[in-house]
C-alpha cells in the first residue's frame, strides 16, 4: 500500500524531471510542457501497478471538479484496495477544486497515492504551496528551451526503441520540429517506425526537408560557408514552395548568433557548452564554420540580417529582396 507518512526525497529540493518521478503518498507534476507532464503521470501510474497490480486509477478534471470529488474517491474503501488519484490541469480548475485539495493534505488516505498537476501561471499558487509545504514529491516540467535539452530529448527518444541518429540529421530534426515537443517526439517515432539502422541527414530530409526551419537553415548554412549562389538557390526555392520571409531570415539570424557566441567563448577561454548553453554539435560546427570570418565581418553579417528582420516585418516594401540582399551580404562577408 502507499507509504502515507514517508516524506520524498525530492520534496525539500526543487524537484526531478518527469523521467525521474517517483511514487510518494502526494506528488506535484508542475511545468507548462503538457507532453512532459503527461509522461510523468503515465510514469507515476505504471509505477504504481508494478508496485501494486490491482491499483484503482481515478482521474479527475480540475476544470469540471464538482465539491467533494477528491473526497470520494479517496475515501476508505471496503477491502482497502490501493488507489491512485490524478487531478490535471489545476491551473484551469475550479475554486472548490484548489479547495478539496487542501483539505485533503490536512488528512490524507493511508492507502492512496494522490498526483496533482499544475500546468504552470500564477493562479492556484497558494494551493501549489500548500502541496509542497505538505512534502510532496516535485517533478519539473518545465518547457525545453535550450538546443541542447531538445537535442537529449531526441536522443533519448531514439534510445527508447534502440536508435540513434547522425549528428546531422539531429541537427535538421531540431530545425524541422523543435518548436513543439510532441512534434519532435512523434517524428523520431515516425523515423524510428519507418526505417531501420542509424537515422541519417537524408532520411530526415526526406521526411521533413520541406519545413520552413529545415529549409531556413539550409539557407543559413549555404550563406555563412561564402556559397552566395547555393544559398540564393536555396532560397528562391524556398520562397517559390511558399515558405514565409520571416523564418528564413531568423534561421539565418540563429546561425550568425551561433557563431558569435562561439567565437567570442574562444577569445574569453569560455565552454561553449557547459557556459553558453550549446549543443556539443553546435559547436563542433560553429568552429569549423568560423574559418574564414573575423570580428569586423562577422558584425557586418549581423547587421544585413539585422536590417532584413526590420524589413521582412513591416519596414520594408520588398521582403524577397530584403531577405535576398542579406544572403548575399552574409555570403560575401565571409572572407
Amino acid at each position: 500500500m502507499p507509504p502515507a507518512a514517508r516524506r520524498s526525497p525530492s520534496a525539500s529540493g526543487p524537484g526531478v524531471p518527469w523521467d525521474q518521478a517517483e511514487l510518494a503518498p502526494v506528488v506535484l507534476v508542475t511545468g507548462a510542457e503538457a507532453l512532459l507532464a503527461e509522461r510523468a503521470v503515465d510514469r507515476l501510474v505504471g509505477l504504481a501497478r508494478e508496485r501494486e497490480p490491482s491499483v484503482e486509477v481515478t482521474r479527475l478534471e480540475a476544470a469540471a471538479y464538482e465539491p467533494g470529488r477528491l473526497r470520494v474517491a479517496t475515501s476508505p474503501s471496503l477491502f482497502d484496495e490501493p488507489r491512485m488519484v490524478v487531478v490535471t490541469d489545476l491551473q484551469s480548475g475550479t475554486e472548490d477544486a484548489m479547495a478539496d485539495v487542501v483539505a485533503y493534505l490536512a488528512d490524507p488516505s493511508p492507502d492512496v497515492w494522490l498526483v496533482v498537476q499544475h500546468g504552470g501561471g500564477v493562479r492556484g499558487r497558494k494551493t501549489l504551496d500548500a502541496v509542497r509545504a505538505a512534502g510532496a514529491a516535485v517533478v519539473v516540467c518545465d518547457p525545453l528551451k535550450r538546443d541542447a535539452d531538445k537535442q537529449a530529448f531526441a536522443v533519448a527518444e531514439l534510445r527508447r526503441v534502440r536508435r540513434r541518429a547522425e549528428p546531422a540529421a539531429l541537427r535538421a530534426l531540431l530545425e524541422a520540429c523543435g518548436a513543439d515537443l510532441r512534434e519532435l517526439a512523434a517524428a523520431c517515432q515516425q523515423l524510428a517506425a519507418d526505417s531501420s539502422g542509424t537515422v541519417t541527414l537524408d532520411l530526415v530530409t526526406r521526411y521533413y526537408g520541406g519545413r520552413v526551419e529545415a529549409t531556413g537553415f539550409r539557407v543559413a548554412d549555404a550563406a555563412v560557408e561564402g556559397r552566395a549562389g547555393d544559398a540564393v538557390a536555396l532560397l528562391r526555392h524556398a520562397m517559390a514552395t511558399g515558405t514565409d520571409p520571416v523564418p528564413l531570415v531568423a534561421a539565418l539570424a540563429a546561425k550568425l548568433r551561433t557563431l558569435a557566441k562561439v567565437g567570442a567563448a574562444r577569445g574569453r577561454g569560455l565552454d561553449p557548452v557547459r557556459d553558453l548553453s550549446l549543443a556539443p554539435w553546435q559547436v563542433d560546427r560553429a568552429r569549423r564554420e568560423l574559418v574564414g570570418w573575423t570580428p569586423e565581418a562577422l558584425a557586418a553579417a549581423v547587421s544585413a540580417v539585422a536590417q532584413a528582420d526590420a524589413e521582412v516585418k513591416g519596414g520594408g516594401r520588398d521582403p524577397v529582396f530584403a531577405i535576398e540582399r542579406a544572403v548575399l551580404r552574409v555570403a560575401a562577408a565571409r572572407g
